[in-house]
Order: structure tokens, then C-alpha cells, then sequence
């Protein structure tokens, strides 16, 4: 602590136990549970960069190789590259078509390759060479303009998921004719699973319906096992038990269900779009409604174990006994618990907007990218030593920082902490160097107003970190009355009830000269005021930067004086009502003085403080001499008076006389202007038709109101005979 230094009242806690919170920091090999909770990520490489914007699809075969379909915006980008362990790439297969949408390894080893729009099915070689067209969907009565999905049955046969209209066809082993499954009336049958028992997975786009149909089975029906809540089942997976996982996308319309199978000529005209998942990856644009991960049991109970608000999911696979699932638009890999619904962990971060799809290798998995092309290694093992930065936290002022704290089921030799702090927001310079944090907490870093930390987990053991807590203290600043304005003549309103005085609005002026860059705890909307000659009412923002309550005092001076004298002390609110009467008639100034007092003993509480305008007291009415009326000469019959009025404190503002009770008219002085406190009336006004019959037509009364600048007004009289 800075010696002699005032500190804001007492220690506070910065405190990041919470996912939203941990995910604004840098994750360096650290996943994070949505719990909070940062535990040691799978160890994450890029293998590849293609240099293309689009990975839509990836398989790998026994090798470890892997096999990319890329795409792109222009006729013959739909390509595959193969990559090696290594990383070193090679193109298999060159096509005319804008995407690879579907890979698929068969059981001889060939490579199968599904293109779309208006695409075909390439089988190409194991051993390698030019790609030969086993499915083309031009020739088939359907005539589906994309192809999504591919999967290979045990025998060789192909099966492929079409879209527009949404169609499955299977394709013999030999290059046969294709024949077609099933089909349905929904939009597009997205994804395709084949399980180890020969039944066969699809999802559909449109109604997000999940069918399995038993492809051992010779005019087998498809079931529709499940009807998810979202659109689209962009992708399927299987762990060892049987149980099918399927990634909803987007929110479902009203889309009803048509029996299964359809069959015949339908006489409707249908509309076709493309899957929300597929635009969004093409337009890098979020789907609306998120995304949602639900299981199917072995007996065919549905579960939903996971939603996303913001996040598209792609693709799923299992691994290890865990689902994991490649999501957009930020380029997420999440670790879903199928044992606790709800509960996920964010394992890894790509450089890329879109995970796409999985592939498995050896010790691994691959994971293929979009915005832009790109091929990651997730690997089984975790990161030797993962890091995590949290994010710059702001104190709001300049502070002392103290010990930190951690909850943690491991034990502290499995992570370290370090600490540093600095005083611009940036960390990139003119910071601090990284301190580490002892056995007890402690941390050698200077005071500053930003601080950050971060934690390297150690490989081995419980490494997991539930919560992490800097303490802090901040020291404390004066507060500051920013803006004050004074509005004579005018009184709080009261809720007494009863007839109320017309009001005034006290606001603060439109180009105010303050220039403090802060946010008022107080409004600056108009208060309203009752209209009263006999009240001021003083009106006042203020803020302090340690966020300490305050108490203001209002004191006053008259213009020429030294010293101030308290008006009110002890006040709560952020104006200040008072009868006029308390001060004599004159210029004064008032000054509103804030104190932190509230949230600080006496010998550590500041003010801030901040003088008025120069503002009048006028109570008293201007003071009138002799007026003096004769009649003047002429016809019509005509009087002539002269008047003069002072006043001690204000120029008079304006006059007006009255004949004989009549209506009263507008009074110049001599001179016209009105700008003195001392003016000369002397004026002839025709005395007015008398409308009642009166005892003595020859006898007039003239009457002569006099105000000053603040409404205070006299009145004389003179009868004239």
C-alpha cells in the first residue's frame, strides 16, 4: 500500500467461477466445463490449410490418411484432398461441381465422393486413380438437385442421402442401377448413419425427422423414430451401446408428416431450399433458434442432453466414451456429458469460423473447418501444459491487489498461478511482468487499475480449477458534482394533494461545459417544481468513481462576501428546496459539497464540491412614489399622470394601468425601455365609457401596477376630479 494513501471502503472480490466469464479469456489448451470449471483440453494442431473457404466433408482410412472435400463459389471447386500423417496433401479427385458435400470410405477401400448441385457419386480407387461416376441423379425419375449424405453397407452397396425433393438411394455394390429406399415429403434427407447391425440412420431437413430402416431386409419400411423440435438433423453418430446421437439445427414450422413410404404422383407444386446449416456455413451467419444434441436409446427413448442458443452444430462423433460435437459460427469443439443432460465443456477453439465434420485416426481426431479451409488434430491425450489467460478486469480505479483464491478439487501442485497489473487497458504494453502466485495466495505486482491472470495446468492427476478470486482494494477518489443548476421561484412539488400550482421544470442546460466522461447515478430529465415566488430550489448531478454512496451539504454566499455559510447539511437526494425568506433580498452564489461519507470513517471520507451561477433574491415589491393625475385638456375627455417607482434589488420589467376599473393596459416608461431600477412613467390615456350610471360622471380613479424582474409587484392609486 502506498504510504499515506486513502483506500475505497473495504476489500473486494474479483471473482471468475462462472462459463460466460471464462469464456471471454484465452484458452490455450484449457477446456471449460459450463459449469466453470477449467480442466486440461486435448492437445490441438493444424495439420493442413488448404487455402480454400470451404471443408464440407471428411473420412479417414486405415492408413491415418485423410481425405478433405473442399468447395467453393466457382465451377470445379469441388475437389478432394488427401493428407497424410504428415500433413503433406494431394488431390485425389477433381470434379466439375462447386462442393464435395459427403465422403465415404467402402469396405474395399475405394473412395466415395457425393458433389453437389447437381451433382454426381465418384468412386475412386483405392489404390488411386481417376474418380469413375457410380450415382448420377440426372438419370433417376426423382431427379434431386443435392446430394448430402453418404454411407456404405457391409456388402459394398452405397447409400446416399439426396435433397430437392429428399430422397435415399441405394446403389449396388457392382455400379448397378440405383433403386431407391425410401422417400419422403420433407425437404432434404441431410445425414446418414449405418450402424453395425446393417439398420441404417437418416435425418431430415424440414420436419427434423429421425428414420431407421433395416437394411438387411428386402423391402424394409422406414420408421420415423423421432420427431426433434428443430428443423434439421445436420449430423448422427453411434457410441458402442447402440445409443444414436442426432444434432438438431434451426427452428421447425408446421411442416406435417406424410405417411412413409410415399408413393405415387403427388399433384402439388413444391418449393425446395437449401438446408439452414449449409447457408449459414456458405454465408457465415448464425441459424435461427440454435442448436440442439438429443440421444436415442437402444429402445428408442429420445432425450435431449444439450442446446445452444449461438452456436450451429455441424457434426457429431464419438470417442473414448464421449460425444463430441464441431459447431459454427466461432469455431467450437464441445465435449457433451451423455450421463448429465445439460452438461458440456468447451475443449477447443479452431482458427476457423465452422467445425464441419470428424474424422477418427490413430490417438485422435480429425476435425475439418470452414471460413476458412482447414484441417485440425484433436489428440486423445491432453495438452501437456495448458494455459489459460483471463480476461483484463477493470477495478474502475487505481487499486492495491492482494491475495488470490481458488476453489479446486486437485490439488496446487497440478496448476500455478500468476498475476499482473498495469494501468492502461491494453496488457500489451507498459504492464507489469507475470508474477507468481505462492503457496499462500500472495503475488508481488504493483497497484494499478487493470489486472489479469492466468493458469497453466500441469498434465497428471486432478487438474481442474472450479474458481479463481483476486482480492482488491481500490482507493478512493474524491466524488465530483458535475452539474448545477438554480431555479428561483420554484418548490418541489409535494404529495399533500389538493389544487396544485402550476409547475416548472428544473433541467440542467443543453450545453453544459462540463466535459467529464461518466455515467450519471442521478437523471437528467426535467424536475418537475410547483411555481413559488417565496422558494428556490437548487438542482445537482454528482458521481463517485469508487461507486460510494453519498451526502451533499448546500451552502450559500451573497456576491461580494468570503465566506460560505451552511444552508443544509445531510442530504440524500440530488436537489434541495428552501424558502426564499431565509435570505435577504440580493446576488448570491450556492455550493453543493458531495461526501463519500457514508462508506468511510471520518478521517478517510473526501468531498467534492462544486458553486452556482450567480443567482437573484428578490422578495420584495418595487417601492412606488406619488402618483399624480389630473384631467388634460381636449375632448374625448382624457387623463394625464406621472409616476415614479424604484426598486431596491431588480430593474423594473414592466408596468400597466386601469381607468375607473376598466381593463388593464400595457405601460411604457420614459424612454420605452424598461432596464432600470428606477423608472419615470409619465403618459395620457383617455378615460374609457362609463357602461353603468354613476353618482359623478366628473370623478375618475386611475390605478398603476408596477413589477420588478421576479413578479414582485406594487400597486398606486390616484382619483382624479
Amino acid at each position: 500500500m502506498l504510504a499515506g494513501a486513502m483506500w475505497a471502503q473495504g476489500t473486494k472480490l474479483w471473482t471468475v467461477d462462472r462459463y460466460d466469464t471464462m469464456e471471454r479469456g484465452n484458452a490455450a489448451g484449457v477446456a471449460i466445463r459450463n459449469d466453470g470449471r477449467l480442466e486440461a483440453g486435448p492437445a490441438t494442431s493444424m495439420l493442413y490449410d488448404s487455402g480454400k473457404s470451404y471443408a464440407w466433408s471428411l473420412v479417414s482410412d486405415r492408413s491415418g490418411n485423410a481425405y478433405l472435400g473442399l468447395g467453393g463459389s466457382a465451377a470445379g471447386s469441388g475437389v478432394v484432398m488427401r493428407v497424410g500423417p504428415d500433413g503433406k496433401a494431394a488431390k485425389v479427385l477433381d470434379t466439375k461441381e462447386l462442393a464435395v458435400q459427403a465422403l465415404a470410405v467402402a469396405p474395399d477401400g475405394s473412395l466415395l465422393a457425393a458433389t453437389s448441385p447437381d451433382g454426381k457419386v465418384y468412386r475412386v480407387p483405392a489404390g488411386g486413380g481417376a474418380g469413375t461416376v457410380i450415382f448420377n441423379p440426372a438419370t433417376t425419375e426423382e431427379k434431386p438437385k443435392y446430394l448430402w449424405g453418404l454411407a456404405a453397407g457391409k456388402s459394398g452397396e452405397v447409400y446416399v442421402a439426396a435433397g430437392a425433393p429428399a430422397v435415399v438411394y441405394r446403389v449396388p455394390a457392382n455400379g448397378g442401377k440405383a433403386e431407391v429406399l425410401f422417400k419422403t415429403a420433407d425437404q432434404h434427407i441431410r445425414s446418414l448413419l449405418m450402424g453395425p447391425d446393417g439398420t441404417l440412420w437418416a435425418g431430415s431437413d424440414g420436419a427434423g425427422v429421425i428414420y431407421k430402416i433395416d437394411t438387411k431386409v428386402v423391402g424394409a419400411k422406414p420408421f420415423a423414430v423421432y420427431a426433434a423440435p428443430r428443423r434439421e438433423i445436420t449430423s448422427l453418430a453411434m457410441d458402442d451401446a447402440g445409443n444414436v446421437y442426432a444434432a438438431g439445427v434451426g427452428a421447425r414450422g408446421n411442416i406435417p408428416l406424410p405417411p412413409l413410404p410415399v408413393t405415387g404422383n403427388v399433384g402439388i407444386t413444391v418449393t425446395f431450399a437449401q438446408p439452414g446449416s449449409s447457408n449459414a456455413a456458405g454465408a457465415n451467419t448464425l441459424v435461427p433458434e440454435g442448436s440442439e444434441i438429443y440421444r436415442i436409446a437402444k429402445d428408442g427413448t429420445p432425450m435431449r442432453l444439450v442446446s445452444w442458443k449461438d452456436d450451429v452444430v455441424y457434426a457429431v462423433a464419438f470417442r473414448n466414451g464421449a460425444l463430441l460435437a464441431a459447431t459454427g459460427n466461432r469455431g467450437h469443439v464441445y465435449r457433451v456429458d451423455t450421463s448429465v443432460p445439460g452438461r458440456f465443456t468447451d475443449i477447443a477453439h479452431l482458427e476457423a469460423a465452422q467445425g464441419m465434420a470428424f474424422a477418427p485416426v490413430k490417438d485422435g481426431l480429425l476435425a475439418a473447418t470452414s471460413n476458412s479451409g482447414k484441417l485440425f488434430r484433436l489428440g486423445d491425450a491432453v495438452t501437456q501444459d495448458a494455459t489459460y489467460t483471463s480476461e483484463v478486469f477493470d477495478a474502475q480505479g487505481y487499486a492495491q491487489w492482494g491475495r488470490m483464491e481458488t476453489r479446486s478439487e486437485g490439488t496446487p501442485q497440478n496448476y500455478e498461478l500468476w498475476l499482473r497489473s498495469g494501468n492502461v487497458e491494453s496488457p500489451l504494453m507498459g504492464w507489469s511482468e507475470w508474477s507468481r502466485v505462492g503457496a499462500e495466495g500472495a503475488a508481488t505486482v504493483p497497484a494499478g487499475r487493470y489486472a489479469q491472470w492466468k493458469a497453466v495446468l500441469h498434465q497428471g492427476g486432478d487438474t481442474g480449477i472450479d474458481a479463481v478470486g483476486v482480492n482488491y482494494l481500490t482507493r478512493n477518489v474524491a466524488p465530483m458534482v458535475d452539474d448545477l443548476v438554480v431555479q428561483p421561484g420554484a418548490r418541489v412539488a409535494s404529495n399533500s394533494g389538493g389544487q396544485q400550482n402550476p409547475t416548472v421544470q428544473v433541467a440542467f442546460p443543453q450545453s453544459s461545459s462540463s466535459t467529464v466522461n461518466f455515467q450519471p447515478d442521478a437523471s437528467t430529465t426535467p424536475l418537475t417544481a410547483q411555481k413559488d415566488k417565496s422558494a428556490v430550489t437548487v438542482r445537482w448531478q454528482a458521481h463517485d468513481d469508487n461507486g460510494d454512496d453519498l451526502i451533499f451539504a448546500v451552502w450559500y454566499r451573497g456576491v461580494g462576501e468570503r465566506n460560505w455559510r451552511l444552508l443544509k447539511d445531510r442530504i440524500n437526494e440530488r436537489f434541495y428546496s428552501f424558502d426564499s425568506s431565509l435570505l435577504p433580498d440580493g446576488s448570491y452564489e450556492l455550493k453543493v459539497v458531495a461526501s463519500d461519507a457514508p462508506d468511510h470513517t471520518d478521517s478517510q471520507a473526501l468531498t467534492g464540491e462544486k458553486a452556482s451561477a450567480v443567482f437573484v433574491v428578490d422578495t420584495t415589491p418595487p417601492m412606488p412614489g406619488t402618483l399624480t393625475a389630473s384631467m388634460a385638456a381636449g375632448t374625448p375627455q382624457k387623463i394625464h399622470a406621472t409616476l415614479d417607482a424604484k426598486d431596491a434589488t431588480s430593474p423594473i420589467a414592466h408596468a400597466e394601468y386601469s381607468i375607473d376599473a376598466g381593463p388593464w393596459q400595457y405601460l411604457e416608461p420614459v424612454g420605452q425601455v424598461s432596464d432600470s431600477q428606477a423608472e419615470r412613467y409619465d403618459f395620457t390615456a383617455e378615460i374609457p365609457k362609463a357602461t353603468d350610471p354613476v353618482t359623478d360622471s366628473k370623478e375618475h380613479v386611475i390605478a398603476i401596477r408596477v413589477y420588478d424582474r421576479y413578479d414582485n409587484m406594487a400597486t398606486a392609486k390616484s382619483v382624479v376630479r
